[in-house]
């Protein structure tokens, strides 16, 4: 977790991952279909994995809301962004950077999309309130700033994920916007980015609540890491 020792190039301290750029973003790109299902599906979006594959490659499929199909095609569409950028060496965690991210992934979805909300927010099961819309920028400025006190790179990647998901910077679409940043941070690393499985639904929503209400990082840093797949793991230190 966290050190005070200043560390500009993060390393993975617990897998030594091997840092290969290309390699992770071959990978993710493989799983595009994977992480996109799982999302929606944590969202309580019934598709089937060949359904999301249909989706993806632009064929709308039936039995299901257009809305619903909204949702699964902007995930995607938010992912191919994603990859674009880290490519081209563009990503960056900025307030731009996030809010365009969330004009995508969020289009049509939330009450505003593309930018931070201009008013207050609950969360459903916890009695923990989101910062003011007002401070909101200060609240971004310190994730950024916290980052140069944290040697490991998933510590990073989990720190940013956590601390949008409580900050709640946007109407909707916030547990998803910190993966794709958290995402983003590792991939433009050159480490493998972090799934979270549908099937682990019950487990994620417990720990996050217990998350909202302390703020304690590492019970949910633990079950984020054991969420990288090991198969990935071992390709990427071939």
């Amino acid at each position: 977790m966290p050190s005070a020792k200043k560390c500009l190039t993060p390393k993975d301290f617990q897998w030594n991952i091997t840092q290969s750029k290309a390699k992770a973003i071959m990978l993710a790109k493989r799983e595009l279909a994977v992480f996109v299902c799982d999302a929606v599906n944590l969202e309580g979006i019934n598709f089937t994995l060949p359904e999301i594959q249909t989706l993806l490659d632009g064929i709308t499929v039936g039995g299901h809301k257009l809305s619903d199909q909204q949702v699964a095609v902007n995930q995607g569409n938010a992912w191919r962004a994603l990859f674009g950028w880290i490519e081209k060496d563009q990503f960056e965690i900025t307030v731009e950077t996030i809010c365009l991210l969330h004009s995508i992934a969020a289009k049509e979805e939330a009450l505003t999309w593309g930018e931070f909300r201009s008013g207050g927010v609950t969360i459903a099961g916890t009695d923990y309130l989101p910062p003011d819309s007002k401070i909101l920028r200060d609240h971004f400025t310190l994730m950024i700033a916290t980052l140069s006190d944290i040697d490991d790179i998933y510590d990073q990647a989990i720190h940013l994920f956590l601390t949008m998901a409580r900050c709640q910077f946007f109407y909707d679409v916030n547990k998803r916007m910190g993966r794709f940043i958290m995402n983003g941070h590792l991939l433009s690393y050159g480490y493998p980015a972090i799934n979270l499985p549908a099937k682990r639904q019950l487990e994620f929503n417990q720990l996050m609540l217990d998350f909202y209400k302390t703020g304690n990082q590492k019970p949910m840093n633990t079950f984020m890491r054991s969420c990288l797949d090991k198969r990935i793991i071992q390709i990427m230190k071939e």
